[in-house]
């Protein structure tokens, strides 16, 4: 039944397709747009999966972390790289704080002795797991510490699982606390930690979620070993991203500098990750109570909650050093519009080796850059310039692009047409976000780059598994009426944050995965002997971003009119409307029927006497939000936006020139931001998307608003309410002066 279902979506799928390719590109006349699809047959033509996998191998050849000797080969071989490709090529260099350690120590003291190993061995079916110059198992941006203290297991770490823990009565005040890696970005399980008053963290991948529950470990299979580690940051980047030291200003050798003890991203306890080897004494020594059925895990002993009999030691002592960070930049001048930028970006740096985090990705853009160099020995030359980014220090906090972002801000904001991103890359399915203007656009890339497993388009591909796997029966049915794909919002975690949430700059995220295990991620695995084996063994998927991404490049490139539609960005906003009173409005409903079971004793009668349930404290009740002037704004856009996609069609149509009507397009983000940017993190201005204070890489949409629902912090909830609409009322003008149709 499940074969004739997948036949029957692949061929309705494939005739939406097809029918979208008989269309002009949009922003194309039917003239240029047979003229680009010539390009870009010459452009795939020229991608090379064999000439990507020697990239990969290449460039994670050795240890290439940030401020480290390889660092610097990897950004001088990218460099000679893109000058051969016919690019004015340069290196530009920002001088960030980046601590490594020197002394890490952690040790059971009671009731048994048992002291952490804290390493990865090499083995041999792995070339570079044995390397000098590898940093060892750490979180960067831990504080120096020096704690013993009773440990407690916290789940995965989040609020809600301390929500748990109050109502079991137990608090980690003066506590170190022990968490699972998952559910959320890692820096949150420290900063989590932290505010409930814990003295030490530790992070530990448990097998349930990407060890031997899941799959063979390597190097059998590709899921995490007991010895395994993921190393990472835990800045706290929700506040802001990039040199903790330098916020809103680049990072160059003369900028004025905070002092480290007043910079608000960097933690004030000791924080370690550890392997589920190391993890597993420690959380058969904890005693107390059973821990909750959903947080148990797969390692084989009764997990407990304590605190109690189990103590631990725990030793972080850092070098704070500055270190350079080498962001490669190459450029080919635009023909016709000099001064506007198509802006191409993955990051070099690795926490380690990093084949598959970030050198597939890396390889994958070399390949386009490549393929644009051979367009240019042909004579073929971009209308806007393309401006190709590979930037360093990514991994400890999006450094590189940040520094670069807030060194040319104004700069950017007046030429940047687009940023468009990649990372990591591997097997599988398409993952589509960014700026929703761009929906349409992404649409039609996704209907001509072709899936090599399958071969059908990368669009179809992904629609026909967003319908097997829905949940249920309406959301099947919804996902196949739907026009071509949804293109996701985005957070953090990658180099786009500087240009999308802070600069305003409409911005695009590609890359492939999902079916390629990640058990070596921020690990010594993360190698070209784990790619080749388990992440994209053939390098095909590096061709299908560098196809998808590069499709993206010359289309905005060369487009007499740019691609942007802005009725799919109100009809989204219009959808994050919906969710946040609905939010509200669920809120007060389930706070009204909680306190009356709380009057009734309804929680105490329930609860189990041995498991010691508090009963939860009465909350205030919800009030009714004032949703009016988001409404009205909203209506305000819908109108604004549909006037001015017939203007852009009519503007297509017309031919010529139209410089004046495309910088109006793509600046219009831009109306998007605040002043004074969202509450207690000023850094982040975008209205519609941002990192979530409390998820850190997942995205919250009308996050001042959402947020402050969340929190239930009313009154700010209103006053969000009132910069998003007005942000939204600044769009829809802006739109509504630009639905002159303008002269050829």
């Amino acid at each position: 039944m499940k074969k004739f279902l997948s036949l029957g979506i692949s061929m309705l799928l494939a005739g939406q397709y097809a029918q979208a390719q008989q269309k002009p590109i949009g922003g194309f006349t039917e003239q240029s747009s047979a003229e680009q699809l010539k390009v870009e047959q010459q452009f795939d033509q020229s991608l090379s999966a064999e000439r990507i996998g020697e990239t990969i191998k290449q460039l994670s050849a050795v240890p290439h972390h940030i401020g480290s000797p390889g660092s610097k080969a990897v950004a001088d071989i990218i460099l000679q790289k893109f000058k051969s490709y016919g690019m004015d090529a340069r290196i530009d260099t920002y001088y960030v704080l980046f601590p490594t350690p020197k002394t890490r120590v952690l040790e059971l003291t009671g009731p048994t002795k048992y002291i952490a190993l804290l390493k990865e061995p090499a083995l041999k079916e792995d070339a570079t797991s044995g390397q000098d110059g590898q940093l060892p198992t750490y979180n960067a941006w831990s504080a120096d510490g020096d704690v013993t203290a009773e440990l407690v297991y916290v789940n995965y770490g989040l609020p809600d699982d301390y929500e748990k823990l109050d109502a079991m009565g137990i608090s980690v005040k003066g506590k170190i606390v022990i968490a699972k890696y998952g559910r959320s970005w890692r820096g949150i399980k420290p900063k989590v930690a932290q505010e409930h008053g814990a003295v030490g963290c530790i992070i530990y991948s448990d097998p349930q979620d990407d060890g031997y529950s899941v799959g063979d470990v390597y190097p059998k299979g590709a899921f995490k070993n007991e010895y395994g580690v993921q190393r990472g940051s835990v800045m706290d980047m929700v506040i802001y991203p990039g040199d903790p030291l330098t916020p809103g200003v680049g990072a160059t050798k003369d900028a004025v500098r905070l002092d480290r003890k007043e910079a608000p991203t960097i933690l004030k306890i000791p924080v370690i990750p550890i392997s589920y080897h190391d993890a597993q004494p420690l959380l058969s020594a904890i005693d107390g109570k059973v821990a909750p059925a959903d947080w148990r895990g797969g390692l084989p002993n009764t997990y407990h909650v304590g605190p109690g009999k189990a103590t631990v030691h725990l030793k972080m002592v850092f070098n704070w050093n500055q270190v350079p960070a080498y962001d490669v930049i190459g450029m080919v001048k635009g023909s016709s519009y000099p001064d506007e930028w198509v802006v191409r970006g993955n990051h070099h740096d690795a926490w380690v080796n990093g084949a598959g985090d970030p050198i597939s990705g890396q390889a994958a853009m070399d390949d386009e850059a490549k393929a644009i160099g051979d367009l240019l020995k042909t004579g073929w030359k971009p209308k806007r310039t393309l401006v190709y980014c590979a930037w360093d220090g990514e991994e400890p906090g999006l450094m590189g692009s940040t520094e670069w972002a807030e060194d040319h801000g104004k700069e950017l904001q007046q030429k940047a047409v687009v940023y468009i991103n990649s990372d990591g890359n591997g097997r599988g399915f398409l993952n589509a976000e960014g700026s929703h203007a761009l929906e349409g656009f992404v649409d039609e890339i996704a209907a001509t780059v072709i899936d090599p497993e399958t071969k059908v388009p990368v669009g179809e591909r992904k629609k026909a598994s967003e319908i097997v796997n829905a949940a249920t029966a309406k959301a099947k049915t919804d996902i196949m009426a739907r026009k071509g794909g949804k293109l996701g919002a985005l957070g953090s975690g990658s180099d786009y944050s500087s240009f999308l949430q802070h600069l305003g700059i409409t911005t695009l995220d590609f890359g492939f995965g999902g079916e390629d295990p990640g058990g070596e991620y921020h690990s010594i695995y993360d190698s070209y002997d784990d790619y080749r084996r388990f992440k994209d063994p053939t390098f095909a998927y590096g061709v299908a971003l560098a196809s998808t991404a590069g499709r993206a490049v010359l289309r905005m490139a060369d487009a007499d009119v740019l691609p942007f539609d802005f009725r799919s960005l109100a009809k989204t906003i219009n959808t994050y409307n919906t969710e946040v009173m609905d939010m509200a409005e669920q809120m007060r409903t389930n706070t009204a029927l909680e306190n009356q079971l709380i009057k009734s004793n309804t929680f105490q009668l329930a609860a189990d006497p041995a498991k010691g349930l508090k009963t939860p404290s009465p909350k205030a009740e919800v009030p009714y939000l004032d949703f009016a002037p988001l409404q009205n704004a909203l209506h305000k856009l819908d109108k604004s936006t549909s006037d001015l996609a017939d203007t852009w069609a009519k503007t297509v149509k017309a031919g010529g020139d139209h410089d004046a009507f495309n910088k109006k397009l793509y600046q219009a983000e831009q109306q998007l931001l605040s002043v004074d940017g969202l509450p207690r993190r000023g850094w982040y201005k975008h209205t519609i998307y941002a990192p979530g204070f409390y998820t850190g890489y997942g995205v919250k949409t009308l996050p001042g608003i959402r947020e402050a629902i969340e929190q239930r912090n009313w009154m700010e909830a209103q006053q969000q309410i009132a910069i998003a609409a007005k942000s939204i009322e600044y769009l829809a003008d802006y739109l509504s002066s630009g639905t002159v149709v303008p002269t050829p």
